[in-house]
């Protein structure tokens, strides 16, 4: 195993790391929200926040390992930092001469696969990174890689929001970086807020920002007598598709996804779901049209070009009558709707009036 290189800026770096009085403090949920976000948005099961000192990297956050720190030569971050622009992406690390020797490596946790986004300052200091780590290899999509660099960026904001608040940020920093703190932060939280209710793998509402949604479309059925139907959309034949490898089924739900996307409406909510399950919420329309449009989404699956193994869609509908609507009866009416397309043999529309 060889030890990463020392930065050509190493002494300005942890100085400016050290200006930060960060290091050694207690958890701080603002980092844990961060780290937690990374790790959900990119499907790893251990995620950190750390910073790399003169001869260790220490970790603010972390989610799913024990350690606070490690020494600075088997660090991983220390070798992402080299490069502040870049992501640094180690699919396989046992298939790497850099870390197959890392006793990170070869012994517990036993890291197989490592992410991570430079911190960097102002300055251009990077003075630790944000990432996230898996025990099995693997890659990551496009948008797991937008959303990782979002989520860094809103790292160094909150590093620097912490120092001017504690009063180590300087006159010069301070005005350089922030013309208005408070419209900086709403900003920081807003783009974090669109990230927590986004799936990363096609840019979707997740299931989370869908319920929000549900709730509020709900309450306006109830208040203006609106009405209102929501589909629940299973892909059919997405296994036969996964059995080719990851990336070919993630090829298909990204297909899926555009395809119901342009078959919507602008008015049309649509969501990722689950992992092979899509919803739409039919604002301000009953039982018909909510048919003749689920039939436009399930035709255009059933014949896009899916290569060698077909995919359909099976979708189950329900809509609002004359009881009030809740989010739970729509979803439970959609889901036996569904279950009833699925045993009637497939690529369907079912309706169950609520």
């Amino acid at each position: 195993m060889v030890a990463a290189p020392i930065p050509m800026n190493e002494a300005a770096r942890v100085q400016e790391l050290l200006g930060f009085d960060i290091l050694d403090t207690l958890p701080e949920q603002a980092y844990d929200d961060l780290t937690m976000l990374a790790t959900k948005l990119c499907e790893a099961p251990i995620g950190l926040i750390t910073f790399v000192d003169a001869d260790r990297q220490w970790f603010k956050s972390r989610v799913g390992l024990d350690a606070t720190q490690t020494a600075r030569d088997v660090a991983i971050s220390a070798l992402a930092i080299l490069e502040p622009t870049e992501l640094l992406i180690v699919p396989d690390t046992r298939e790497d001469d850099r870390f197959a020797e890392n006793p990170l490596v070869a012994d517990q946790p036993g890291v197989r696969f490592y992410a991570g986004v430079p911190l960097v300052t102002r300055s251009g200091n990077a003075v630790g990174t944000l990432c996230v780590m898996d025990t099995e290899p693997r890659e990551l999509t496009e948008d797991h890689r937008r959303s990782l660099v979002a989520l860094g960026r809103q790292t160094v904001a909150q590093l620097e929001l912490r120092s001017m608040q504690l009063g180590t940020w300087s006159e010069e920093r301070y005005e350089g970086r922030f013309q208005n703190p408070r419209h900086e932060l709403e900003a920081s939280f807003s783009q974090l807020d669109q990230l927590a209710l986004t799936d990363p793998l096609n840019g979707l509402h997740n299931r989370k920002g869908l319920m929000e949604r549900l709730a509020e479309e709900c309450s306006r059925a109830v208040r203006y007598g609106d009405e209102l139907s929501f589909a629940i959309i299973d892909l059919d034949g997405v296994t036969a598709h996964g059995d080719s490898g990851a990336a070919a089924g993630e090829r298909v739900l990204e297909a899926a996804s555009r395809l119901i996307g342009e078959q919507s409406r602008a008015s049309d909510f649509v969501a990722r779901y689950g992992s092979s399950e899509f919803a739409v919420i039919f604002a301000n329309t009953g039982t018909g049209g909510a048919r003749v449009l689920a039939e436009r989404i399930r035709s255009a699956i059933e014949h896009a070009d899916w290569g060698d193994e077909a995919v359909t869609a099976s979708i189950g509908i329900a809509a609002a009558g004359l009881t009030t609507p809740t989010p739970t009866m729509l979803i439970e009416g959609a889901d036996r709707a569904l279950y009833e397309a699925k045993a009637a043999g497939l690529n369907r529309v079912v309706l169950a009036s609520v």
